[in-house]
């Protein structure tokens, strides 16, 4: 796997980062982020109580505020600041289980034309043992089942580590504010028969601090609900949105 792309460039691209009080991961993943030369590196700050704005502030990074809580309410409020030039979307933790140099490995298929969303899927053998809870485990196994039965695509994974068309991330019109919103990205990318494609990385156990969702049995329940709420919702409301096309 080749993670430098030199010839791919990120003039056009932007990093959108949910955060809740992630201060001392953000110390080491934004200086990375900005060897890259990407065009936007938005820090979507989820109402932290730590020095999140600070270490944004001092990487030269933009910090955006959303106070009202979930994880899809962090990820839109930094669609609302893309600049009007973007013309591919990041995704990106800022736990740094995902490494970020890999960013020109999922953006290089967009920018080539070959697809319109591209996936970072955590497989097994490049996966560090204990990065990912068994809840986790059962849940990338159990919903990729149900959108292949729902919408005939077969995923493999659900990792928030993902590059995106902005132009097909405004025609998917996210909705979810919650933990739903990288399911219902996938089924709406299904859905509208978007060029889909999934690159294996390597994804390890976060370096600072416990996960906000796999690190409490409260945080992998709310997860669990809105999964299955966005997932079950889109299901029972496919046949209308089927037919206002």
């Amino acid at each position: 796997m080749n993670a430098d792309h030199p010839a791919v460039s990120l003039h056009s691209t932007a990093v959108i980062i949910p955060s809740l009080n992630e201060a001392e991961s953000l110390k080491d993943l934004l200086p990375i982020l900005n060897k890259l030369s990407l065009r936007q590196i938005l820090v979507c700050d989820n109402g932290s109580t730590d020095q999140t704005r600070e270490v944004v502030d001092a990487n030269g990074a933009t910090w955006v505020y959303e106070p009202k809580k979930g994880y899809g309410a962090a990820c839109f409020a930094g669609m609302q600041q893309l600049a009007s030039d973007i013309e591919i979307v990041v995704f990106l933790d800022a736990d740094l289980s995902d490494d970020p140099l890999l960013i020109r490995e999922l953006v290089a298929p967009i920018v080539d034309g070959q697809c319109d969303f591209v996936l970072g899927s955590r497989v097994k053998r490049l996966r560090e043992p204990g990065a990912m809870t068994v809840p986790q485990r059962f849940a990338n196994w159990l919903f990729p089942v149900f959108i292949k039965i729902g919408w005939s695509h077969r995923y493999t994974d659900m990792g928030p580590f993902r590059a995106i068309r902005k132009s097909s991330l405004e025609a998917i019109d996210m909705q979810d504010r919650a933990y739903g919103w990288t399911i219902e990205m996938q089924i709406r990318a299904a859905e509208l028969g978007l060029r889909i494609r999934e690159i294996e990385v390597p994804y390890r156990k976060r370096p600072k601090g416990p996960s906000k969702v796999s690190g409490s049995i409260r945080g992998v329940i709310l997860a669990a609900y809105w999964i299955t709420r966005t997932c079950s919702g889109y299901w029972l409301t496919k046949k209308r949105r089927a037919r206002s096309h």
